[in-house]
């Protein structure tokens, strides 16, 4: 016997199926993420496939481009891969540190490596005035 009512058991059922639902429509996402459209507020935007020159397509990008010493929680978590607790750990890098200098500083916050930095590298610009 397991002591639960006809009611308790098929609510249980119902949602073992919801969670069952909502995990295969999170696997699928994550074996088809270019099948739905980004959000609108989406820093980074792909350039169409009758661009006119690779060149245009990089200015775009870069007008685009997202500046790491004033962006905000929000802008940081919509990045590719940075989720809230990254993007927290880069606001109190920011300021305890000071400004970034550079992209490649990102290597100092704890959470971020080599890997998520090449993935990041298209929706983040060099501060003005940062070396070559």
């Amino acid at each position: 016997m397991t002591g639960l009512t006809e009611g308790e058991r098929r609510g249980s059922r119902l949602l073992a199926l919801v969670l069952l639902l909502g995990t295969a429509h999170d696997l699928w996402r994550a074996h088809h993420p270019g099948w739905l459209p980004a959000p609108p507020d989406s820093p980074v935007t792909t350039a169409p496939a009758n661009a006119a020159a690779p060149g245009a397509e990089s200015s775009r990008a870069g007008a685009r481009a997202l500046d790491l010493n004033a962006a905000t929680a929000a802008q940081l978590d919509a990045l590719p891969g940075i989720g809230p607790v990254l993007a927290g750990r880069i606001i109190e890098h920011r300021r305890r540190h000071g400004a970034f200098q550079r992209v490649d500083e990102l290597l100092t916050v704890p959470g971020i490596g080599p890997r998520l930095l090449e993935r990041l590298r298209p929706a983040l610009r060099d501060p003005p005035g940062a070396a070559p």
